[in-house]
């Protein structure tokens, strides 16, 4: 059974749905998940999980979180090579660059990704979101 930590940053609820459905996917595919807020979570214990599911919105101009998950992701993505990992997150605004960005960096990293491109929900996540999110978490226990 994986071991798999989903780990994510939310201002208005979006994003903590997104991940609340990423840990359901996860357990109903028969992995151990657990859910944390970036604020609950140090990259050195996010390490020790087989896979994770980090979740951040878009800010500002398009960019992660600044002030928690920003610097969590930073530390974390020096040593995520190999890592199994699946990005998430909601925006409001633009057209996804936060995450083509986000997802460039993981990869660059070399960390093991999930799923094309990141998951983005606009908004509220609908029950189609809340599937799509559900969907990535069972693939990352796959």
């Amino acid at each position: 059974m994986s071991k798999i930590a989903v780990i994510y940053w939310s201002g208005t609820g979006n994003t903590e749905a997104m991940a609340r459905a990423v840990a359901e996917g996860a357990i109903a595919a028969g992995a151990a998940a657990e859910l944390f807020n970036v604020s609950e979570m140090t990259p050195e214990a996010a390490l020790g999980y087989d896979a994770l599911a980090l979740g951040c919105p878009a800010m500002g101009a398009e960019t992660l979180e600044e002030a928690e998950f920003e610097p969590f992701f930073s530390a974390l993505e020096r040593r995520i090579s190999g890592k199994k990992t699946a990005l998430f997150g909601s925006y409001g605004w633009g057209d996804g660059q936060w995450m083509r960005d986000w997802y460039e960096r993981a990869e660059n990293a070399g960390a093991a990704l999930c799923g094309p491109g990141g998951l983005m929900v606009n908004e509220v996540p609908d029950d189609a979101g809340l599937a799509a999110c559900r969907n990535l978490g069972a693939a990352l226990a796959g």
